[in-house]
């Protein structure tokens, strides 16, 4: 299957820029995936199209303040590491720029006095950094002082709340970008859902600088997938394992959710708990396993994420779909609008 056959055309000025408030006044666009069916409506009337039996997945992942500004040592030359995945002890993975300046050797100093700075050690396979940090004091006080939350490259607008990046049940902190489909719930929302009677499961993928990454090559087959780190507990594993065994809907919030349980369930649909790193690719042709029903945001031209939502619902109803909504004008990536498919 080709990559050219993900791509589709999107105006620069439908890529939305800035979240809209309140939270669940987004839109909605609700795609029957049996028929090719759709509707238009907004996000907080999503109860509606709930049943008291379903459960809900979750990503409880946070979005760390992983985007570090600083100055070269030495030259005092502007300089920026991003945080991608921790090594162990003070040592992680990053990316860097100005690239060709931060050679093994170079060190990034962070903060007035250079209360935190960051010695560049090493390559990594993909040309990024290996890097230790040299501080005194404690760690995440002084990321969570200096860092900045980052934001998708396509959002060129500051944001005024940081945690407008941040879903209102984040919790475990880890993501370099956050699972964008449940920046639709309020706290409101989220208990009128469950005074329908609708359950809620969590599950934890910290989400990765590749999830905006397009395909490059010609066939996405030979496509290779990030890892991320997952982690499912034995109550939201039991709680997922009852509905599937009671014939009751799985709706997970987000392709991130989505990941995670299609790479712990088994054929039969049952699920594990446990932790882990998954790459797990989905792309039509694959058959699901776990997810009944799938909220979701509008994603990138050729991404891995729009193949996984052609897998869920075919590729022509969703790009059908993307084109009404270019037609209608619905917000797009991030800080766009949704979708549930069911």
């Amino acid at each position: 299957m080709r990559t050219e056959d993900f791509d589709y055309h999107l105006p620069e000025e439908l890529i939305a820029q800035k979240p809209v408030e309140p939270r669940d006044s987004s839109r909605l666009l609700v795609l029957d995936r049996r028929t090719g069916e759709t509707e238009d409506t907004v996000f907080r009337e999503i109860v509606w199209y709930l049943e008291p039996t379903d459960l809900m997945v979750i990503n409880d992942t946070r979005v760390r303040p992983a985007r570090l500004l600083g100055r070269k040592r030495g030259t005092k030359g502007a300089a920026e590491i991003l945080l991608l995945n921790p090594k162990g002890g003070d040592y992680w993975e990053a990316l860097v720029r100005p690239g060709k300046r931060l050679k093994p050797g170079a060190v990034v100093e962070f903060g007035p006095e250079g209360e935190l700075a960051a010695e560049i050690v090493d390559y990594t396979p993909s040309r990024g950094r290996i890097i230790k940090f040299h501080y005194q004091g404690d760690f995440d006080a002084l990321l969570h002082s200096l860092g900045e939350v980052p934001l998708p490259p396509y959002i060129h607008e500051q944001l005024s709340d940081a945690e407008r990046y941040q879903t209102v049940y984040s919790k475990e902190e880890g993501s370099a970008a956050a699972p964008t489909a449940g920046l639709h719930f309020t706290p409101g929302l989220l208990e009128e859902i469950k005074a329908k009677g609708v359950q809620f499961a969590s599950v934890t993928l910290h989400v990765g600088l590749g999830t905006f990454r397009p395909v490059e090559v010609e066939e996405i087959e030979e496509h290779r997938m990030h890892s991320e780190y997952y982690q499912v507990s034995l109550e939201s594993a039991e709680l997922i394992n009852r509905a599937k065994a009671e014939g009751r809907r799985v709706i997970a919030v987000g392709t991130t959710s989505t990941r995670v349980l299609e790479t712990i369930g088994s054929e039969d649909g049952q699920v594990q708990a446990g932790s882990g790193w998954t790459d797990i690719f989905i792309y039509p042709g694959y058959r699901f396993k776990v997810v009944d029903a799938l909220i979701t945001n509008f994603h990138l031209p050729k991404s891995t994420l729009l193949m996984l939502v052609s897998a869920f619902a075919g590729r022509e109803k969703i790009l059908a779909a993307y084109r009404e909504a270019v037609q209608k004008k619905f917000r797009f990536f991030s800080f766009g609008d949704a979708m549930f498919i069911k």
